[in-house]
């Protein structure tokens, strides 16, 4: 029997198979095409969004580099003169934050993709964080005089918290409208008692206020060219105390000369870590005993730590710099919640002497009692 070798043999494979391309293929293919093509358009596009990110940290015990060029030197952040300081161990970090996008520059759509996904940065409408009547050189001036009054503030609550006297001349630049000062004060008057109690210190005039209820009338005793004038101002309400509803320009008389010399950082934010710097150096005791603690706040002249923005962004920069412990405001706590990086223990502080005791607790490793914000 016979084969024929052609059947019995397997077949050659067909290298070059003839293209079956149907229009349901080319549609797809071109589908696929166009939308590669608009999604690495849209990566690219600016959007209306701002980036928040973790900012730089100070050290308030230490020094910056100030100047340009061959200028440049070493100043210390916090400096005091007119009494005996000490040289603390330990470093208290003031922390920032940095803002991508809004007034100056595009934060495109790869950039909010990336911002929406990690930990340490949020994504937020341009106009949540500028104000759109404000230029970009408003926003700059304002947050340098917030500075400057965060430094003025923390070194007066700070002086206060140690037993010392901070006289001040209370100078009434203008009144808020609406209020029971409007039209009634003037500008220039210099506030020289409330209800009879004399005015030395501008914790004085807050006092007298103390007692008064919201809606209440007050006698405020001032300077008008030089002739003294009783005024009755009925007082308004705010956070459930009594205001009087004027601006104040005030001009304190320290009894220890206290300079804070910081650049290209604006914002009130640093005043709690600026008043603890204040308090560690005048201080014989060295409350830190080297720890790295990083913090934030605002801080008025009657020691009230207040609530500030960008808290996440601040704790992971204040981790990235090495602390392990956080200072938060109280006012703070709910976006503290789940947004602590590992290896960070925050403390909630309300007040300049409970950021005091917190600093001193956590230098003596005693800090099983430290209020959180759990």
């Amino acid at each position: 029997m016979t084969f024929d070798r052609d059947i019995l043999a397997p077949a050659e494979p067909d290298l070059y198979p003839s293209a079956h391309v149907t229009r349901r293929t080319v549609t797809l293919t071109l589908a696929m095409l166009a939308t590669g093509a608009l999604a690495a358009v849209a990566l690219v596009m600016p959007t209306a969004y701002a980036v928040r990110t973790p900012g730089p940290t100070e050290d308030t015990l230490g020094v910056q580099d100030l100047g340009d060029g061959e200028s440049m030197r070493e100043v210390p952040l916090v400096e005091i003169e007119g009494t005996e300081t000490h040289d603390p161990s330990g470093e208290l970090r003031l922390t920032t934050v940095s803002v991508y996008g809004g007034p100056g520059g595009d934060v495109l759509v790869g950039d909010v993709l990336m911002g929406w996904f990690a930990r340490d940065r949020s994504v937020q409408p341009v106009e949540a964080i500028f104000p759109p009547d404000l230029t970009p050189e408003e926003q700059e001036e304002t947050g340098q005089a917030e500075m400057v009054s965060s430094q003025e503030n923390a070194t007066v609550a700070a002086l206060t918290e140690l037993g010392y006297e901070v006289p001040a001349t209370l100078t009434i630049v203008g009144a808020a409208p609406g209020t029971g000062a409007d039209g009634v004060v003037a500008e220039g008057d210099v506030v020289q008692s409330i209800d009879g109690r004399t005015v030395v210190t501008h914790q004085d005039l807050l006092g007298g206020l103390a007692d008064v209820s919201p809606g209440a009338d007050v006698v405020l005793g001032v300077l008008r060219g030089g002739e003294p004038v009783d005024l009755t101002i009925t007082t308004g309400e705010g956070d459930g105390r009594a205001l009087l509803g004027v601006y104040l320009d005030p001009d304190y008389d320290y009894p220890v000369d206290v300079r804070i010399q910081i650049e290209n950082i604006g914002g009130p934010s640093a005043g709690s870590m600026f008043a603890l710097a204040i308090i560690d150096k005048l201080t014989a005791d060295d409350e830190l005993a080297g720890e790295i603690v990083g913090g934030t706040g605002t801080m008025d002249v009657e020691g009230h730590v207040g609530a500030i923005g960008g808290i996440e962004q601040k704790m992971y920069g204040a981790r990235r710099d090495g602390a392990r412990w956080f200072l938060a405001p109280a006012g703070n706590c709910r976006e503290v919640l789940g947004n602590v990086p590992d290896g960070l223990q925050v403390v909630a502080v309300a007040t300049l002497s409970e950021a005091r005791d917190a600093i001193e607790a956590i230098g003596a490793g005693e800090t099983a009692s430290l209020p959180t914000c759990s």
